[in-house]
């Protein structure tokens, strides 16, 4: 009897330990290893928006805690989220917006404490108002303790700093920034900006990848601002970052949106992904498609072999609110919410949502919205 019951024990045992195996083989089937980027397009700060912080904050500090707080749950489920910062953080006492921009460190608080992990700072406003402020920038961000890649203190701290590698869970990705120009305001005392040089950026795609990144992200400022679909300059700088072994390529400047494909490289057999312009993240703008933008998820995941591969990418819309008064802000709103847009901005989203998906449905290739 003592028998019988030590082997039906071990065959129970055995027959559990198969179920588990089973389950947890199926449940790897179904979902594969990898991670989650998020990218989102121009984090601007207008007047409007800082007179607004302003209020919020009873004329004594700058107050961005409401701005991002329907975003942020979207934000933080990414492994990892990347924002272009297209502002200096001046330091103050006095900050300004357009033409020549700068906002408090607040405002980068805020973006961070939304979720945003690293912050793009080569764009064509970083010298808005001067070499000390964009230094500044970067001691800022640092104290934040957020990531951040674009300009740097002096050539020789571009140097040491690039490559820039992530080890995001265990996935090592290379990330680089680059902008067309700097709106004709050249650096001094040796402040550097990454621009588009095709030598360097040649050169720093391939000491990324040497250095051990398995994924490469090039984020970049460029195109024609306000204009719905890329011209053939990005076209021609994709391609040249596709064939230098770029895997993603995610745009930003015009302010709109632009088309998102994947492409192929057929030298090195893999998909590549192009975002010509995300639009912008948050901002005072008022014409119709420029009061939102676009963010992106996309997808790496291992092969059967365990190379790190981009797997895919979805979109989805959002919208920049407006504030209605004391106790309210500029609110980035995301479509599933946007029943909470207020009811006098109703037909602005409508008409930004439509014009945007007309433009996806037509030009996007193999990026489809989000579930």
């Amino acid at each position: 009897m003592t028998l019988i019951r030590i082997r039906m024990q071990l065959f129970s045992i055995l027959l559990f330990s198969l179920l588990n195996f089973i389950v947890g083989a199926n449940a790897t089937a179904a979902e594969p290893p990898g991670i989650d980027l998020l990218f989102v397009g121009d984090a601007m700060q207008h007047q409007a928006q800082l007179d607004q912080a302003l209020l919020e904050g009873d004329g004594k500090r700058y107050d961005y805690s409401k701005c991002f707080t329907l975003i942020a749950p979207i934000v933080t489920e990414a492994d990892y989220a990347v924002c272009n910062l297209e502002v200096p953080l001046g330091g103050g006492p006095r900050y300004s917006g357009y033409p020549c921009f700068s906002a408090p460190d607040s405002y980068a608080e805020a973006l961070r404490d939304a979720g945003f992990d690293m912050f793009l700072t080569s764009n064509n406003h970083c010298l808005d108002s001067g070499d000390k402020a964009a230094r500044r920038t970067l001691t800022a961000l640092d104290n934040l303790g957020v990531d951040h890649i674009g300009t740097y203190h002096d050539a020789a701290r571009r140097e040491q700093l690039i490559p820039f590698i992530k080890d995001i869970k265990g996935f090592k990705v290379g990330f680089l920034n680059y902008t067309y120009g700097t709106n004709g305001i050249s650096p001094r005392e040796g402040m550097e900006v990454a621009l588009i040089d095709r030598d360097k950026m040649r050169r720093e795609i391939k000491a990324t990848r040497e250095a051990g990144a398995e994924i490469i992200c090039v984020a970049i400022h460029w195109g024609v601002e306000y204009v719905l679909t890329e011209n053939a300059n990005q076209r021609a700088i994709a391609d040249f970052l596709k064939d230098e072994g770029v895997d993603l390529i995610i745009g930003g400047h015009p302010h709109v949106i632009q088309p998102m494909k994947v492409v192929r490289n057929e030298r090195e057999n893999k998909d590549v992904l192009v975002v010509y312009s995300l639009g912008n993240f948050i901002s005072n703008m008022k014409t119709t498609d420029t009061r939102g933008g676009a963010l992106v998820k996309v997808r790496l995941e291992r092969d059967e072999a365990g190379k790190a591969i981009f797997k895919n990418a979805a979109y989805d819309l959002f919208y920049s609110a407006k504030p209605t008064g004391k106790g309210s802000n500029f609110m980035v709103i995301p479509s599933s919410l946007s029943d909470r847009i207020p009811a006098a901005e109703r037909s602005h989203w409508i008409m930004f949502e439509n014009s945007a998906r007309r433009i996806f449905d037509k030009y996007n290739e193999k990026v489809d919205q989000l579930n």
